[in-house]
């Protein structure tokens, strides 16, 4: 399932700074601690290494409450960052080195997953009606090892603009299996695979009734129609045949 980019700018990584509403903070194990001045200069200088093959991304859940603790945004998902340099090279985004924040008002919310150093990031806008939440906006960058040693660092930018992206109801939680192929630019896109995602309203703070993506549903009701046009051929192939051995047998007189 491809997504593509709509031209926008490049202002969505400084909506968490502007959108009124209630600041989240980080419940999930899976989310790295802020950084301090006490932490390995290492990590401090964590910089993506891109690889020339694919692999399955880990899978991280991402869970943002309120001051008062009452979850607010909830993600399970893994993710992959293609870049086309000359070639495919691939990133995945590892959990335990990632930093969730994020907002939550009534109409909109915005949940942000950065790595140390700010060498990338994935930032979600939701927005919501009386009878559904979405995805309008997805950002992200990466600011990956330089591929040579002679080559200058490069941050690559992508911004995904859609008017009702994940589209689900209201404490219900969007799933998919599938692969959710984001092209955020002509250099980058974002994979995630699975995805599981609510905002909003979390009943008992985890995910409400799950809705199959497309994607989903097709791969499962595609082998059934499949598999009744077969029977449907098989019957109809049968039925034929014993008509027309019928019709011989008739047109023969016994001695």
């Amino acid at each position: 399932m491809i997504m593509k980019t709509h031209t926008g700018g490049w202002s969505l990584f400084f909506l968490a700074a502007v959108i009124p509403g209630v600041h989240l903070q980080e419940t999930s194990s899976h989310v790295q601690p802020v950084l301090t001045s006490e932490q390995p200069t290492e990590t401090l200088l964590y910089q993506p290494v891109l690889q020339p093959s694919e692999s399955i991304p880990p899978i991280g859940t991402y869970t943002l409450a309120t001051l008062d603790g009452i979850p607010r945004i909830k993600a399970i998902m893994g993710v992959e960052y293609i870049i086309t340099e000359k070639k495919t090279w691939y990133f995945s985004l590892d959990p335990t080195r990632v930093r969730a924040t994020g907002y939550c008002g009534k109409e909109t919310a915005v949940m942000s997953l950065t790595l140390p150093n700010n060498a990338g990031s994935l930032q979600f806008l939701f927005g919501k009606d009386k009878d559904n939440f979405w995805v309008s906006k997805v950002a992200a960058h990466l600011t990956p090892l330089p591929l040579c040693q002679k080559c200058s660092n490069k941050t690559y930018y992508g911004l995904v603009d859609y008017e009702k992206l994940f589209l689900t109801a209201g404490g219900k939680s969007y799933k998919c299996k599938s692969e959710s192929v984001l092209l955020m630019s002509s250099e980058l896109k974002i994979k995630l695979v699975p995805l599981q995602l609510q905002a909003f309203t979390l009943p008992k703070g985890g995910f409400g009734k799950e809705v199959e993506c497309w994607a989903d549903y097709y791969k499962r009701v595609l082998p059934i129609v499949v598999g009744a046009v077969v029977v449907c051929i098989l019957l109809i192939a049968v039925i034929t045949f014993l008509f027309i051995r019928d019709r011989r047998t008739e047109g023969y007189d016994r001695l």
